[in-house]
């Protein structure tokens, strides 16, 4: 997907709002991973170079429509400065007249961060006169926060028609990347879907399953497959109610000459903080023990049924790789996938669990794109259109 983006003469010397995702993990009075805020810095960096006068406005948590100290982005201002290298001044509100003010006396080079927007319960309820509100200082938005793009929220889509309006740098290396892996992807193409529910992927494997070359499923929803297939699973996971759609997406995958893999083989355990695990076969699953992670022969079927691929897309761990004894799967398929990009195919990581996975493992700069949005991604995978990004849309 292409989109709509700002040039110099668009920005020059304007008072920009610009939407982001700050939502970032915090613990003990810090900011515990900040690639959601260094994702935002071309673009920031561009609107500076440009002379405009900036704000930042983004959600963090979930405060439910009200103020919270502990919700509140005064706290992570230091983090933001660190990664951006400019000072960065505090605004206890995101709309009314301190907006106002503190936008009147900025400083070049300096950048505004407005508090918690979902402070205001008219934020996701996308209510015109809060959009409006928030529009009233600005000349200029620019959309960046992919990873809210599919919430219809007033600070993702309601400003879009009330100014001057373009996707950022983040916002378009998305589209570009995800677009490259679920529009017309380069053959063979491979799917790689895991993590616990298939009724997160239905979606995903309707929209894709007439383009993909190969699928992978591991993870918790390979389960659900097995036992649509007539297998023990044991005690691993398994939506009863999504037992038919299994049977059907295996049936048209064969009918299409879709290659889909399933674990051969699975590490188990009794309970998830288990010491005691073992390798069993997919054939002959305990019925006291479930799958936590693909085995070391599942590992190697899916490594090899990536050598060849052009385009790989990924979404959703084979495992609970949280724990070190349920993370070889997961870890391995990086490495598989790392091995895809250096040789040439255009590899995406499908943000959520995966994206953090990916980062624990060492691997976030082995792929040709990790995706800000696990949500977000999953959306535009579906082939939907995302409220905060369709409308900068190039047809």
């Amino acid at each position: 997907m292409k989109l709509k983006t700002f040039g110099l003469e668009d920005i020059r010397d304007k008072k920009v709002l610009m939407r982001v995702d700050f939502n970032v993990p915090f613990k003990n009075g810090r900011v515990t991973d900040d690639a959601r805020i260094r994702a935002h810095e071309s673009t920031l960096r561009k609107l500076l170079d440009g002379g405009a006068k900036v704000a930042l406005v983004s959600h963090f948590g979930r405060p439910k429509g009200a103020s919270d100290p502990l919700l509140s982005l005064k706290q992570i201002v230091p983090d933001v400065e660190r990664a951006y290298g400019v000072k960065v001044l505090f605004v206890e509100d995101c709309v009314g007249p301190k907006v106002q003010a503190a936008l009147d006396a900025l400083s070049k080079g300096e950048v505004l961060l407005l508090e918690n927007v979902r402070f205001h319960p008219e934020e996701q309820k996308n209510d015109p006169a809060f959009a409006a509100d928030l529009a009233k200082p600005f000349e200029v938005f620019v959309m960046d926060a992919f990873s809210a793009a599919h919430r219809a929220d007033a600070s993702t889509s309601g400003v879009i028609p009330l100014l001057s309006s373009f996707a950022g740098d983040l916002l378009v290396r998305e589209g570009e990347m995800l677009g490259a892996v679920s529009e017309a992807p380069a053959k063979p193409f491979v799917l790689i879907l895991g993590g616990a529910k298939v009724s997160d992927k239905i979606d995903v494997v309707g929209n894709l399953l007439n383009k993909a070359t190969t699928i992978l499923i591991g993870g918790g929803m390979a389960y659900t497959f097995l036992r649509a297939q007539g297998l023990e699973i044991g005690r691993s996971l398994c939506e009863a109610d999504r037992l038919d759609f299994a049977r059907r997406t295996l049936e048209e995958a064969k009918a299409r000459g879709v290659r889909l893999l399933l674990p051969v083989d699975s590490v188990v355990a009794a309970v998830l903080d288990a010491s005691e695990t073992k390798v069993v076969s997919s054939t002959e699953m305990p019925s006291d023990r479930m799958g936590l992670d693909i085995g070391p022969q599942t590992i190697e079927l899916f490594a090899s049924a990536l050598k060849d691929a052009k385009s790989v897309l990924w979404n959703g761990p084979m495992g609970v790789f949280e724990n070190p004894r349920f993370a070889a799967g997961t870890r391995a398929i990086c490495q598989a996938v790392a091995d895809c990009t250096r040789a040439g195919a255009v590899t995406v990581i499908g943000g959520g669990d995966t994206a953090s996975a990916v980062r624990e493992f060492g691997f976030d700069d082995k792929f040709s794109h990790v995706s800000t949005g696990g949500g977000a991604s999953l959306e535009y995978c579906e082939g939907k259109a995302l409220p905060g990004m369709a409308p900068f849309e190039i047809k």
